[in-house]
């Protein structure tokens, strides 16, 4: 019996009409499924998750795996969402609004890195679990305060999350080592550039003498979410809240 994506994502959060199913109750949960799935990525990536592959680690066959998940493309929004369903979320308390976005930030950067095939998923039904509505509903609150409407409160988290987003994948995808590479690559490239940029060739070593930042994912991490901060501050301070 095929189940609507919506009812699968919220199955264990609200209690759903059920349609009466014939036959024996199956032995696995709709939730033991999901997590298997994020084992497999977690420790091959994206494409090793298959129904086959997933059947293989449960102990059950390939059409089996279909009784819990309509498709693939269902599975990996069931993924996603489980994870963003148990990531944690920081507590805000009475920090200052530049501290919780910094610290949304953060949370969402972790959340990457520690299931780096996220990356790969860019379905827009992700927004429809529990998790991800969690999630916003968490982030928005970040805001509280800045005199931000709803629209540009919702902006305002999405431009946030985009950074993250294309932060961790330069994390993800940027070689171990490139600093030390890069000297020896450097000395080469100086043969053929010369005196040709004189701009680029003093800013680029500069930057490179200092923690090897023009290489570095972390370093540029740092600037550009205080970067992202300081745009947002522009909205803040030319939208004040009632009564300041």
């Amino acid at each position: 019996m095929v189940q609507h994506l919506i009812d699968l994502l919220w199955a264990d959060h609200v209690e759903a009409p059920r349609a009466g199913r014939r036959g024996p109750r199956s032995r696995l949960t709709g939730t033991e499924v999901v997590d298997a799935a994020i084992e497999i990525a977690d420790a091959d990536g994206l494409a090793a998750v298959t129904m086959r592959r997933l059947g293989e680690r449960l102990g059950i066959s390939t059409m089996s795996v279909y009784t819990h998940v309509n498709s693939r493309d269902d599975l990996l929004v069931l993924m996603a969402d489980a994870t963003r369903h148990r990531m944690p979320r920081p507590l805000f308390a009475q920090k200052d609004w530049r501290s919780r976005v910094r610290a949304v930030a953060e949370a969402e950067r972790e959340l990457f890195l520690s299931h780096l095939w996220l990356l790969e998923v860019t379905d827009p039904r992700t927004a429809l679990g529990p998790g991800a509505i969690a999630q916003y509903d968490h982030d928005l609150h970040a805001f509280d305060g800045t005199g931000l409407d709803d629209v540009t409160r919702d902006a305002a988290v999405t431009f946030v999350l985009d950074f993250v987003r294309s932060a961790a994948r330069a994390i993800a995808t940027t070689p171990v080592g490139m600093g030390e590479e890069w000297e020896s690559l450097g000395a080469r490239l100086d043969r053929y550039v010369g005196d040709d940029f004189p701009l680029a060739t003093r800013v680029g070593a500069a930057a490179g003498a200092t923690m090897q930042a023009a290489y570095s994912p972390d370093h540029a991490w740092r600037f550009g979410v205080e970067r992202v901060i300081d745009g947002l501050a522009v909205l803040v301070q030319e939208t004040p809240s009632p009564g300041e």
